[in-house]
């Protein structure tokens, strides 16, 4: 078991929480994820890494409730344990100097681009974050993405807050300005990824996305994160969670995101009428590392 070391709600339904994993924190690059089980009864459910800090001892996820499990993680505080914390897993992403970096990044996303900023930088890029919600309510983690990039954009649907539109209208935009774009990674939602990805197509400039497939074992054993890049099979959890944005079929990728959501539904609200359950395990906590 992992204990919770803090715990916040940055956004509706959008929650931060800190684990104690000093081996994680230890290991952990950017791009890489750990898969969580909030108890006993809980599925196993990959979550970005969003940030660490290997003197402390802690790694840093977001996540969004919709669903049992992530309902129950939403549950948790401070000092409760998480049944499970496995990682890191997936491939880091390739850092490198590239020149003009855009980071896209939308719902949670906002949390796990955090860490790339900060490495795209690092290795002397220029770092422009693009930041895509519906609404302002649903931004957070802005002001950690202002203090890594040289410039960031924000977009949202309705207009409430910077421009109004969508990630791949702000790189649309940034090359109509005359800004020379090396290198795009984006990390979200199906849609926003998939549409950065037709953006980038058109404009001839090279886009990686971060998919986030439904796993089971994340270890590549059972298949079930299996997507179609280039025309072959990839497993999502062992050779990715990155790749070739203009290589994926986002159809089948957008399929299988939605296979189970009646049934997700239908557990979520009756997991939802049912009593709280407050007795989280207090206890010794471990995390297990790959």
């Amino acid at each position: 078991m992992s204990k919770i070391i803090e715990k916040e709600e940055v956004a509706p339904n959008i929650h931060r929480v800190v684990f104690d994993a000093p081996k994680i924190a230890r290991k952990v690059k950017p791009g890489q994820f750990v898969i969580v089980i909030p108890d006993e009864f809980g599925e196993r459910t990959p979550f970005t890494v969003a940030d660490w800090d290997s003197e402390r001892g802690t790694i840093t996820i977001f996540f969004l409730e919709v669903g049992v499990s992530t309902m129950k993680l939403a549950k948790m505080g401070p000092g409760d344990c998480v049944h499970t914390l496995v990682g890191p897993l997936g491939k880091p992403t390739k850092i490198e100097k590239f020149g003009t970096v855009v980071l896209g990044g939308g719902c949670y996303g906002l949390g796990a681009i955090y860490p790339l900023a900060r490495a795209f930088k690092e290795a002397g890029n220029k770092v422009i974050v693009v930041t895509e919600g519906r609404t302002r309510y649903v931004l957070f983690n802005l002001k950690r993405l202002q203090e890594v990039a040289d410039e960031m954009i924000i977009t949202t649907s309705d207009g409430s807050l910077g421009i109004k539109g969508h990630a791949h209208d702000a790189v649309r935009m940034l090359v109509e300005r005359g800004e020379k774009i090396d290198h795009v990674h984006f990390v979200g939602c199906t849609y926003m990824m998939m549409t950065g990805s037709k953006t980038t197509k058109e404009l001839n400039i090279p886009i990686v996305v971060s998919l986030a497939a439904l796993m089971v074992d994340g270890t590549g054993m059972c298949g079930c994160c299996r997507v179609i890049v280039g025309g072959e099979t990839k497993f999502a959890c062992v050779d990715g969670p990155d790749f070739d944005g203009h290589l994926v079929d986002w159809e089948i990728v957008a399929a299988r995101a939605g296979a189970y959501v009646p049934e997700e539904n239908l557990a979520y609200q009756f997991y939802k009428m049912r009593e709280d359950d407050t007795s989280h395990a207090k206890c010794e906590c471990q995390e297990e590392v790959q």
